[in-house]
Protein backbone atom coordinates (compact mmCIF):
# COMPACT_ATOMS: atom_id res chain seq x y z
CA UNK A 1 0.00 0.00 0.00
CA UNK A 2 1.47 3.23 -1.09
CA UNK A 3 1.48 6.36 1.38
CA UNK A 4 -0.14 9.42 1.19
CA UNK A 5 1.31 11.75 -1.80
CA UNK A 6 3.08 15.05 -0.37
CA UNK A 7 2.96 16.47 -4.46
CA UNK A 8 1.37 20.07 -4.53
CA UNK A 9 -2.87 20.05 -4.11
CA UNK A 10 -3.69 19.99 -7.28
CA UNK A 11 -7.70 20.25 -6.72
CA UNK A 12 -8.75 22.55 -3.86
CA UNK A 13 -12.59 22.44 -3.36
CA UNK A 14 -13.37 24.48 0.06
CA UNK A 15 -17.45 25.31 1.64
CA UNK A 16 -19.05 24.52 -2.09
CA UNK A 17 -22.66 24.94 -2.27
CA UNK A 18 -24.84 24.30 -4.75
CA UNK A 19 -29.02 24.66 -5.42
CA UNK A 20 -31.33 23.60 -8.24
CA UNK A 21 -33.98 25.50 -7.53
CA UNK A 22 -35.71 24.29 -3.79
CA UNK A 23 -33.63 21.07 -3.67
CA UNK A 24 -30.48 21.64 -2.00
CA UNK A 25 -27.44 19.10 -3.82
CA UNK A 26 -24.22 20.83 -1.47
CA UNK A 27 -23.98 22.55 1.51
CA UNK A 28 -20.75 22.57 2.41
CA UNK A 29 -18.54 20.43 0.41
CA UNK A 30 -14.55 20.30 0.47
CA UNK A 31 -12.03 18.22 -1.24
CA UNK A 32 -8.24 18.07 -1.68
CA UNK A 33 -6.44 16.40 -4.01
CA UNK A 34 -2.51 15.98 -4.52
CA UNK A 35 -0.48 15.53 -7.17
CA UNK A 36 0.95 12.00 -7.21
CA UNK A 37 -2.06 10.31 -5.43
CA UNK A 38 -5.40 8.26 -5.81
CA UNK A 39 -8.32 9.91 -3.41
CA UNK A 40 -11.11 8.35 -3.49
CA UNK A 41 -14.31 9.77 -3.14
CA UNK A 42 -16.91 8.21 -1.06
CA UNK A 43 -20.50 8.81 0.08
CA UNK A 44 -24.17 7.43 0.17
CA UNK A 45 -26.51 7.99 -3.23
CA UNK A 46 -27.43 11.37 -2.86
CA UNK A 47 -24.77 12.55 -0.50
CA UNK A 48 -23.58 15.33 -3.90
CA UNK A 49 -20.12 13.10 -5.16
CA UNK A 50 -21.68 13.43 -8.63
CA UNK A 51 -22.58 17.13 -8.29
CA UNK A 52 -19.19 17.99 -7.05
CA UNK A 53 -17.74 16.31 -9.88
CA UNK A 54 -20.10 17.74 -12.40
CA UNK A 55 -18.67 21.07 -10.82
CA UNK A 56 -15.30 20.10 -11.23
CA UNK A 57 -15.82 19.58 -14.51
CA UNK A 58 -17.82 22.68 -16.10
CA UNK A 59 -21.12 20.86 -16.22
CA UNK A 60 -22.56 22.84 -13.15
CA UNK A 61 -21.28 26.44 -11.72
CA UNK A 62 -21.60 26.70 -7.78
CA UNK A 63 -23.27 28.84 -6.16
CA UNK A 64 -20.63 29.23 -3.13
CA UNK A 65 -16.93 28.48 -2.35
CA UNK A 66 -13.72 28.44 -2.80
CA UNK A 67 -12.52 26.50 -6.31
CA UNK A 68 -8.90 26.31 -6.85
CA UNK A 69 -6.72 23.74 -9.58
CA UNK A 70 -3.57 24.08 -9.31
CA UNK A 71 -3.07 26.64 -7.12
CA UNK A 72 -5.35 29.45 -9.00
CA UNK A 73 -9.13 30.03 -8.60
CA UNK A 74 -11.24 28.89 -11.39
CA UNK A 75 -14.70 29.21 -12.54
CA UNK A 76 -15.20 26.95 -15.28
CA UNK A 77 -18.62 27.74 -17.18
CA UNK A 78 -18.49 24.38 -19.81
CA UNK A 79 -16.90 21.42 -19.76
CA UNK A 80 -14.60 22.79 -22.69
CA UNK A 81 -12.97 25.25 -19.87
CA UNK A 82 -12.38 21.73 -17.78
CA UNK A 83 -11.02 19.80 -20.23
CA UNK A 84 -8.67 22.68 -21.71
CA UNK A 85 -7.24 23.29 -17.59
CA UNK A 86 -6.30 19.44 -17.65
CA UNK A 87 -9.52 17.54 -16.24
CA UNK A 88 -10.77 14.53 -17.50
CA UNK A 89 -13.77 12.78 -16.07
CA UNK A 90 -14.06 8.94 -17.16
CA UNK A 91 -17.38 8.04 -16.60
CA UNK A 92 -18.91 4.06 -15.59
CA UNK A 93 -20.19 3.78 -19.31
CA UNK A 94 -18.43 6.12 -21.83
CA UNK A 95 -19.91 7.24 -24.81
CA UNK A 96 -17.84 7.05 -27.62
CA UNK A 97 -18.83 7.33 -31.37
CA UNK A 98 -19.74 3.60 -32.16
CA UNK A 99 -18.66 3.72 -35.92
CA UNK A 100 -15.57 5.43 -35.65
CA UNK A 101 -12.19 4.01 -35.34
CA UNK A 102 -10.56 3.90 -31.79
CA UNK A 103 -7.98 6.32 -33.16
CA UNK A 104 -10.80 8.47 -34.14
CA UNK A 105 -12.39 8.53 -30.99
CA UNK A 106 -9.06 9.77 -29.22
CA UNK A 107 -8.57 12.73 -31.90
CA UNK A 108 -11.72 13.49 -32.24
CA UNK A 109 -11.72 17.53 -32.88
CA UNK A 110 -8.56 17.85 -32.96
CA UNK A 111 -6.80 15.07 -35.77
CA UNK A 112 -3.43 16.02 -37.31
CA UNK A 113 -3.35 17.56 -40.65
CA UNK A 114 -0.36 16.94 -43.27
CA UNK A 115 -0.07 18.31 -46.69
CA UNK A 116 -3.24 20.01 -48.28
CA UNK A 117 -5.16 20.02 -45.10
CA UNK A 118 -5.47 16.94 -45.29
CA UNK A 119 -5.91 14.35 -41.53
CA UNK A 120 -2.60 12.41 -41.38
CA UNK A 121 -4.26 9.17 -40.09
CA UNK A 122 -0.84 7.81 -39.89
CA UNK A 123 0.44 9.91 -37.28
CA UNK A 124 -2.81 9.42 -35.73
CA UNK A 125 -2.53 5.60 -35.29
CA UNK A 126 1.41 5.83 -34.71
CA UNK A 127 0.24 8.64 -31.83
CA UNK A 128 -2.91 6.17 -30.60
CA UNK A 129 -0.40 3.43 -30.16
CA UNK A 130 2.29 4.94 -28.43
CA UNK A 131 -0.73 5.65 -25.91
CA UNK A 132 -1.73 2.55 -25.32
CA UNK A 133 2.46 1.00 -25.10
CA UNK A 134 2.31 3.69 -22.52
CA UNK A 135 -0.82 2.05 -20.56
CA UNK A 136 0.23 -1.14 -20.94
CA UNK A 137 -2.78 -2.84 -23.08
CA UNK A 138 -3.07 -4.04 -26.01
CA UNK A 139 -5.73 -2.35 -28.35
CA UNK A 140 -5.47 -2.12 -32.05
CA UNK A 141 -6.36 1.92 -32.93
CA UNK A 142 -7.42 0.52 -36.08
CA UNK A 143 -10.29 -1.13 -35.29
CA UNK A 144 -14.17 0.33 -34.79
CA UNK A 145 -15.48 1.19 -31.40
CA UNK A 146 -18.53 -0.46 -32.06
CA UNK A 147 -18.39 -3.74 -30.21
CA UNK A 148 -15.43 -2.86 -27.22
CA UNK A 149 -16.63 -3.81 -24.05
CA UNK A 150 -16.49 -1.33 -21.15
CA UNK A 151 -13.57 -1.80 -19.52
CA UNK A 152 -11.67 -1.02 -23.13
CA UNK A 153 -13.81 1.45 -23.35
CA UNK A 154 -12.62 3.58 -20.32
CA UNK A 155 -9.09 2.72 -21.56
CA UNK A 156 -9.58 4.81 -24.26
CA UNK A 157 -11.37 7.28 -22.39
CA UNK A 158 -8.48 7.43 -20.23
CA UNK A 159 -5.69 7.42 -23.53
CA UNK A 160 -7.71 10.54 -24.15
CA UNK A 161 -7.27 12.25 -21.31
CA UNK A 162 -3.27 11.19 -21.63
CA UNK A 163 -3.22 12.76 -24.98
CA UNK A 164 -4.85 15.79 -23.87
CA UNK A 165 -2.15 15.82 -20.85
CA UNK A 166 -4.74 15.75 -18.42
CA UNK A 167 -3.39 16.49 -14.90
CA UNK A 168 -6.61 15.51 -12.93
CA UNK A 169 -8.34 12.17 -13.68
CA UNK A 170 -11.80 11.38 -12.11
CA UNK A 171 -13.06 8.10 -12.44
CA UNK A 172 -16.63 7.62 -11.67
CA UNK A 173 -17.62 4.14 -10.67
CA UNK A 174 -15.60 2.89 -12.88
CA UNK A 175 -15.60 -0.95 -12.20
CA UNK A 176 -19.52 -1.48 -11.66
CA UNK A 177 -19.71 -3.59 -15.08
CA UNK A 178 -16.15 -5.38 -15.23
CA UNK A 179 -14.80 -8.45 -13.99
CA UNK A 180 -11.70 -8.49 -11.87
CA UNK A 181 -9.05 -8.95 -14.76
CA UNK A 182 -10.32 -5.78 -16.19
CA UNK A 183 -10.49 -4.08 -12.82
CA UNK A 184 -6.39 -4.90 -12.35
CA UNK A 185 -6.13 -4.07 -15.88
CA UNK A 186 -7.34 -0.59 -14.68
CA UNK A 187 -5.62 -0.33 -11.05
CA UNK A 188 -2.33 -0.90 -12.73
CA UNK A 189 -3.07 1.71 -15.45
CA UNK A 190 -4.24 4.43 -12.31
CA UNK A 191 -1.05 3.23 -10.53
CA UNK A 192 0.95 4.27 -13.20
CA UNK A 193 -1.05 7.36 -13.91
CA UNK A 194 -0.50 8.42 -10.26
CA UNK A 195 3.65 7.22 -10.31
CA UNK A 196 4.05 10.13 -13.25
CA UNK A 197 2.93 13.10 -11.05
CA UNK A 198 -1.12 13.11 -12.08
CA UNK A 199 -3.75 13.55 -9.14
CA UNK A 200 -6.66 11.08 -9.51
CA UNK A 201 -10.26 11.21 -8.18
CA UNK A 202 -11.78 7.38 -7.30
CA UNK A 203 -15.36 7.13 -6.72
CA UNK A 204 -16.78 3.70 -5.62
CA UNK A 205 -19.00 1.87 -3.63
CA UNK A 206 -16.78 -1.22 -3.08
CA UNK A 207 -14.83 -0.55 -0.20
CA UNK A 208 -12.46 -3.53 -0.98
CA UNK A 209 -11.30 -1.24 -4.41
CA UNK A 210 -10.96 1.96 -2.02
CA UNK A 211 -8.45 0.06 0.01
CA UNK A 212 -6.74 -1.64 -2.46
CA UNK A 213 -5.64 0.93 -5.06
CA UNK A 214 -6.46 4.59 -2.92
CA UNK A 215 -3.90 6.88 -1.10
CA UNK A 216 -6.30 8.95 0.60
CA UNK A 217 -10.45 8.70 1.53
CA UNK A 218 -12.69 11.54 1.43
CA UNK A 219 -16.35 10.61 3.02
CA UNK A 220 -19.66 13.25 1.94
CA UNK A 221 -23.05 12.81 3.59
CA UNK A 222 -26.32 14.73 3.00
CA UNK A 223 -24.06 17.83 0.48
CA UNK A 224 -21.54 18.38 3.30
CA UNK A 225 -17.93 17.26 3.82
CA UNK A 226 -17.64 14.95 6.52
CA UNK A 227 -13.86 13.96 6.81
CA UNK A 228 -10.36 13.24 5.24
CA UNK A 229 -7.88 9.99 6.46
CA UNK A 230 -5.16 8.24 4.74
CA UNK A 231 -6.85 4.94 3.70
CA UNK A 232 -3.66 3.40 5.98
CA UNK A 233 -5.16 4.76 9.16
CA UNK A 234 -8.92 4.42 8.56
CA UNK A 235 -11.14 1.05 8.14
CA UNK A 236 -14.79 0.08 6.76
CA UNK A 237 -16.37 0.35 9.58
CA UNK A 238 -15.73 4.03 10.21
CA UNK A 239 -16.18 4.89 6.57
CA UNK A 240 -19.71 3.69 7.06
CA UNK A 241 -20.86 4.94 9.62
CA UNK A 242 -19.21 8.51 8.53
CA UNK A 243 -21.17 7.81 5.52
CA UNK A 244 -24.44 6.98 6.96
CA UNK A 245 -24.47 8.81 10.07
CA UNK A 246 -25.18 5.83 12.21
CA UNK A 247 -23.97 2.92 12.72
CA UNK A 248 -24.80 0.07 9.93
CA UNK A 249 -24.71 -3.14 12.55
CA UNK A 250 -26.05 -5.56 10.06
CA UNK A 251 -25.63 -4.86 5.91
CA UNK A 252 -27.33 -8.37 5.43
CA UNK A 253 -30.19 -8.39 7.38
CA UNK A 254 -31.62 -11.98 6.90
CA UNK A 255 -34.19 -13.04 8.87
CA UNK A 256 -35.60 -16.78 8.80
CA UNK A 257 -38.57 -17.87 6.96
CA UNK A 258 -40.76 -20.94 6.45
CA UNK A 259 -39.77 -22.81 3.30
CA UNK A 260 -42.75 -24.23 1.85
CA UNK A 261 -44.27 -25.78 -1.46
CA UNK A 262 -42.09 -24.95 -4.47
CA UNK A 263 -43.19 -21.94 -6.96
CA UNK A 264 -40.06 -22.20 -9.50
CA UNK A 265 -39.26 -25.17 -10.75
CA UNK A 266 -36.38 -24.94 -14.33
CA UNK A 267 -36.04 -28.34 -15.34
CA UNK A 268 -33.17 -29.11 -18.37
CA UNK A 269 -33.26 -25.50 -19.52
CA UNK A 270 -30.65 -25.38 -22.48
CA UNK A 271 -29.27 -22.77 -25.11
CA UNK A 272 -26.44 -23.92 -27.28
CA UNK A 273 -23.15 -21.88 -26.67
CA UNK A 274 -24.87 -19.95 -23.61
CA UNK A 275 -25.83 -22.48 -20.66
CA UNK A 276 -26.50 -26.40 -20.49
CA UNK A 277 -29.18 -28.67 -18.77
CA UNK A 278 -29.85 -26.07 -16.12
CA UNK A 279 -32.36 -27.57 -13.45
CA UNK A 280 -33.65 -25.90 -9.91
CA UNK A 281 -36.17 -25.05 -7.53
CA UNK A 282 -37.32 -22.19 -5.84
CA UNK A 283 -39.91 -22.50 -3.07
CA UNK A 284 -42.12 -20.11 -1.23
CA UNK A 285 -40.00 -18.15 1.59
CA UNK A 286 -37.01 -19.16 -0.21
CA UNK A 287 -34.39 -16.83 -1.29
CA UNK A 288 -31.93 -18.77 -3.88
CA UNK A 289 -28.58 -17.23 -5.04
CA UNK A 290 -27.23 -17.40 -8.04
CA UNK A 291 -23.59 -16.77 -7.49
CA UNK A 292 -20.48 -17.59 -10.57
CA UNK A 293 -17.86 -15.36 -12.11
CA UNK A 294 -18.85 -12.65 -14.50
CA UNK A 295 -19.75 -14.46 -17.80
CA UNK A 296 -20.59 -17.47 -16.67
CA UNK A 297 -24.19 -17.31 -18.29
CA UNK A 298 -26.20 -16.09 -15.00
CA UNK A 299 -27.99 -12.83 -15.88
CA UNK A 300 -28.81 -15.43 -19.38
CA UNK A 301 -30.41 -18.18 -17.40
CA UNK A 302 -32.64 -15.93 -15.63
CA UNK A 303 -33.40 -13.82 -18.92
CA UNK A 304 -34.68 -17.39 -20.36
CA UNK A 305 -36.97 -18.18 -17.37
CA UNK A 306 -38.78 -15.03 -17.54
CA UNK A 307 -39.30 -15.25 -21.41
CA UNK A 308 -36.27 -12.61 -22.38
CA UNK A 309 -33.91 -14.72 -23.94
CA UNK A 310 -35.01 -17.79 -25.83
CA UNK A 311 -33.70 -21.79 -25.38
CA UNK A 312 -33.88 -24.55 -27.10
CA UNK A 313 -35.03 -26.86 -24.44
CA UNK A 314 -36.04 -27.50 -21.10
CA UNK A 315 -38.98 -26.44 -19.11
CA UNK A 316 -40.64 -23.67 -16.66
CA UNK A 317 -43.07 -24.60 -14.51
CA UNK A 318 -44.36 -22.04 -11.53
CA UNK A 319 -46.81 -23.07 -8.94
CA UNK A 320 -47.31 -26.32 -11.04
CA UNK A 321 -48.09 -25.31 -14.45
CA UNK A 322 -45.97 -24.86 -17.24
CA UNK A 323 -44.80 -20.82 -18.25
CA UNK A 324 -45.00 -20.50 -22.27
CA UNK A 325 -41.09 -20.05 -23.87
CA UNK A 326 -40.28 -16.89 -24.75
CA UNK A 327 -42.89 -14.72 -23.27
CA UNK A 328 -42.39 -12.43 -21.00
CA UNK A 329 -46.28 -11.35 -20.65
CA UNK A 330 -46.78 -15.29 -19.81
CA UNK A 331 -44.36 -15.07 -17.87
CA UNK A 332 -45.95 -12.01 -15.66
CA UNK A 333 -48.98 -13.51 -16.22
CA UNK A 334 -48.21 -16.38 -14.18
CA UNK A 335 -46.49 -14.61 -11.62
CA UNK A 336 -43.69 -13.48 -11.98
CA UNK A 337 -41.94 -10.55 -11.75
CA UNK A 338 -38.10 -9.64 -13.31
CA UNK A 339 -35.80 -7.07 -11.70
CA UNK A 340 -32.87 -7.02 -14.46
CA UNK A 341 -29.48 -5.80 -13.82
CA UNK A 342 -29.19 -2.44 -16.22
CA UNK A 343 -32.31 -0.33 -14.50
CA UNK A 344 -31.88 2.79 -16.27
CA UNK A 345 -32.00 0.98 -19.94
CA UNK A 346 -34.03 -2.29 -19.12
CA UNK A 347 -36.19 -1.55 -15.56
CA UNK A 348 -37.28 2.21 -15.98
CA UNK A 349 -38.94 5.07 -18.00
CA UNK A 350 -36.59 7.40 -16.53
CA UNK A 351 -37.87 10.49 -18.55
CA UNK A 352 -41.77 9.26 -16.38
CA UNK A 353 -42.31 10.07 -12.99
CA UNK A 354 -42.29 7.56 -10.13
CA UNK A 355 -46.14 6.76 -10.29
CA UNK A 356 -46.16 6.10 -14.30
CA UNK A 357 -43.26 3.73 -13.02
CA UNK A 358 -44.43 1.87 -10.21
CA UNK A 359 -47.69 1.87 -12.23
CA UNK A 360 -46.23 0.91 -15.37
CA UNK A 361 -46.99 -2.98 -15.31
CA UNK A 362 -50.22 -2.57 -13.71
CA UNK A 363 -52.03 0.10 -16.42
CA UNK A 364 -54.18 -2.39 -17.89
CA UNK A 365 -56.02 -2.67 -14.52
CA UNK A 366 -55.98 0.87 -13.91
CA UNK A 367 -57.92 2.15 -16.70
CA UNK A 368 -61.69 3.16 -16.74
CA UNK A 369 -63.41 3.48 -20.05
CA UNK A 370 -60.45 3.25 -21.73
CA UNK A 371 -58.53 5.94 -19.74
CA UNK A 372 -55.45 6.22 -17.36
CA UNK A 373 -55.64 9.19 -15.00
CA UNK A 374 -52.81 10.65 -12.85
CA UNK A 375 -54.87 9.65 -9.43
CA UNK A 376 -55.25 6.32 -10.73
CA UNK A 377 -51.77 6.15 -10.81
CA UNK A 378 -50.75 7.80 -7.53
CA UNK A 379 -53.28 5.91 -5.75
CA UNK A 380 -51.99 2.89 -7.24
CA UNK A 381 -47.78 3.55 -6.57
CA UNK A 382 -48.65 5.56 -3.21
CA UNK A 383 -48.29 2.45 -1.33
CA UNK A 384 -45.55 1.09 -2.58
CA UNK A 385 -43.40 3.95 -3.14
CA UNK A 386 -44.35 4.28 0.97
CA UNK A 387 -43.06 0.63 1.78
CA UNK A 388 -39.97 1.12 -0.31
CA UNK A 389 -39.01 4.44 1.41
CA UNK A 390 -38.63 5.83 -1.65
CA UNK A 391 -36.76 9.00 -1.07
CA UNK A 392 -38.84 11.84 -3.25
CA UNK A 393 -41.08 15.01 -2.61
CA UNK A 394 -43.41 13.64 -4.61
CA UNK A 395 -44.66 11.03 -7.25
CA UNK A 396 -44.53 13.11 -10.12
CA UNK A 397 -40.87 13.02 -10.10
CA UNK A 398 -38.70 12.12 -13.12
CA UNK A 399 -36.94 8.57 -11.93
CA UNK A 400 -34.05 10.00 -13.83
CA UNK A 401 -33.53 12.70 -11.30
CA UNK A 402 -33.33 10.21 -8.37
CA UNK A 403 -30.69 8.86 -7.17
CA UNK A 404 -29.02 4.87 -8.18
CA UNK A 405 -30.38 3.52 -5.01
CA UNK A 406 -33.79 5.33 -5.26
CA UNK A 407 -34.23 4.25 -9.14
CA UNK A 408 -33.60 0.69 -7.68
CA UNK A 409 -36.53 1.08 -4.97
CA UNK A 410 -38.75 2.45 -7.58
CA UNK A 411 -37.81 -0.94 -10.04
CA UNK A 412 -38.89 -3.44 -7.41
CA UNK A 413 -42.48 -1.14 -6.48
CA UNK A 414 -42.97 -1.38 -10.05
CA UNK A 415 -42.67 -5.69 -10.01
CA UNK A 416 -44.05 -5.59 -6.24
CA UNK A 417 -47.14 -3.76 -7.81
CA UNK A 418 -48.39 -7.08 -9.82
CA UNK A 419 -48.42 -9.56 -6.62
CA UNK A 420 -46.13 -12.04 -8.08
CA UNK A 421 -45.87 -15.48 -6.60
CA UNK A 422 -41.91 -15.31 -7.44
CA UNK A 423 -39.43 -12.30 -7.58
CA UNK A 424 -36.31 -12.39 -10.34
CA UNK A 425 -33.71 -10.02 -9.26
CA UNK A 426 -30.79 -9.24 -11.02
CA UNK A 427 -28.00 -7.52 -9.55
CA UNK A 428 -29.87 -6.06 -6.75
CA UNK A 429 -27.71 -3.56 -4.65
CA UNK A 430 -24.85 -2.62 -7.66
CA UNK A 431 -24.22 0.57 -7.89
CA UNK A 432 -26.44 1.80 -4.94
CA UNK A 433 -24.94 3.13 -1.52
CA UNK A 434 -23.94 1.03 1.38
CA UNK A 435 -26.71 2.53 3.57
CA UNK A 436 -29.67 1.68 0.70
CA UNK A 437 -27.79 -1.93 0.52
CA UNK A 438 -29.10 -2.33 3.71
CA UNK A 439 -32.60 -1.11 2.85
CA UNK A 440 -33.11 -3.47 0.46
CA UNK A 441 -31.17 -6.39 1.84
CA UNK A 442 -33.99 -5.85 4.57
CA UNK A 443 -36.98 -5.71 1.99
CA UNK A 444 -35.76 -8.68 0.57
CA UNK A 445 -35.49 -10.68 3.62
CA UNK A 446 -39.12 -9.19 4.55
CA UNK A 447 -40.80 -10.55 1.44
CA UNK A 448 -39.68 -13.65 2.00
CA UNK A 449 -40.94 -14.24 5.26
CA UNK A 450 -44.09 -13.19 3.68
CA UNK A 451 -43.89 -16.26 1.61
CA UNK A 452 -42.35 -14.77 -2.03
CA UNK A 453 -39.93 -17.21 -3.63
CA UNK A 454 -36.83 -15.00 -4.48
CA UNK A 455 -34.13 -15.53 -7.11
CA UNK A 456 -31.39 -13.59 -6.42
CA UNK A 457 -28.46 -12.81 -8.84
CA UNK A 458 -25.28 -11.02 -7.69
CA UNK A 459 -21.43 -10.77 -8.30
CA UNK A 460 -20.95 -9.82 -5.04
CA UNK A 461 -20.23 -12.91 -2.87
CA UNK A 462 -20.77 -11.14 0.46
CA UNK A 463 -24.18 -10.40 -0.97
CA UNK A 464 -25.06 -13.69 -2.06
CA UNK A 465 -23.65 -15.72 1.08
CA UNK A 466 -25.26 -12.83 3.40
CA UNK A 467 -28.68 -13.29 2.33
CA UNK A 468 -29.38 -16.61 0.05
CA UNK A 469 -30.90 -19.53 2.10
CA UNK A 470 -29.62 -22.18 -0.75
CA UNK A 471 -26.66 -21.07 -3.10
CA UNK A 472 -26.64 -22.08 -6.76
CA UNK A 473 -23.15 -21.65 -8.37
CA UNK A 474 -22.52 -21.23 -12.15
CA UNK A 475 -19.77 -22.26 -14.48
CA UNK A 476 -19.45 -21.98 -18.00
CA UNK A 477 -23.33 -21.90 -17.94
CA UNK A 478 -23.78 -25.28 -16.18
CA UNK A 479 -24.91 -25.58 -12.36
CA UNK A 480 -21.90 -26.94 -10.27
CA UNK A 481 -23.11 -27.01 -6.97
CA UNK A 482 -26.25 -26.48 -5.10
CA UNK A 483 -25.15 -25.31 -1.15
CA UNK A 484 -27.31 -24.71 1.38
CA UNK A 485 -26.37 -21.38 3.42
CA UNK A 486 -24.60 -23.34 6.40
CA UNK A 487 -22.03 -25.10 3.53
CA UNK A 488 -22.09 -21.85 1.32
CA UNK A 489 -18.31 -20.28 2.25
CA UNK A 490 -16.31 -18.29 -0.22
CA UNK A 491 -13.77 -21.03 -1.02
CA UNK A 492 -16.57 -23.74 -1.36
CA UNK A 493 -18.24 -21.45 -3.98
CA UNK A 494 -15.55 -20.27 -6.08
CA UNK A 495 -13.99 -23.64 -5.99
CA UNK A 496 -17.64 -24.65 -7.78
CA UNK A 497 -17.53 -21.03 -10.33
CA UNK A 498 -14.16 -22.28 -11.49
CA UNK A 499 -14.85 -25.66 -12.82
CA UNK A 500 -16.93 -27.49 -15.06
CA UNK A 501 -18.07 -30.74 -13.76
CA UNK A 502 -21.24 -30.93 -12.08
CA UNK A 503 -21.18 -30.69 -8.43
CA UNK A 504 -24.82 -31.16 -6.88
CA UNK A 505 -23.68 -30.66 -3.25
CA UNK A 506 -21.30 -29.26 -0.90
CA UNK A 507 -17.65 -29.93 -1.51
CA UNK A 508 -15.53 -32.10 0.60
CA UNK A 509 -12.59 -31.18 2.35
CA UNK A 510 -10.85 -33.59 -0.01
CA UNK A 511 -12.49 -31.57 -3.19
CA UNK A 512 -11.39 -28.88 -1.94
CA UNK A 513 -7.83 -29.57 -0.86
CA UNK A 514 -7.99 -30.98 -4.54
Amino acid sequence: MPGPATGHAALELRDVAKSFGSVVALTSASLTVHGGSIHALVGENGAGKSTLVKIVAGVHRRDAGDFRFHGEDVDFHSTADSKAAGIAVIYQEPTLFPDLSVTENIFMGRQPYGRMRRIDRTAMHAEATRLFERLGVAIDPRRPALGLSIADQQIIEIAKAISLDASLLIMDEPTAALSGVEVERLFAVARSLRDEGRALVFISHRFDEVFALCDMVTVMRDGAYISTDAVADTSVPEIVSRMVGREVAELFPKTPAEVGDVVLDVDGLTSPGVFHDVSFQVRAGEIVGLAGLVGAGRSEIARAVFGVDRYAAGTVRLAGKDVAAHSPRAAIRAGMAFVPEDRRKQGLVTEGSVARNVAGVIRRGLTRGGLLTNRAENTAAGPWAGRLEVKTSALDMKAATMSGGNQQKVVIAKWLATSPRLLIIDEPTRGIDVGTKAEVHRLLSELAGEGLAILMISSELPEVLGMADRVLVVCEGRITADLDRADATPESVMLAATRTSAVTHAPTQQEVSA
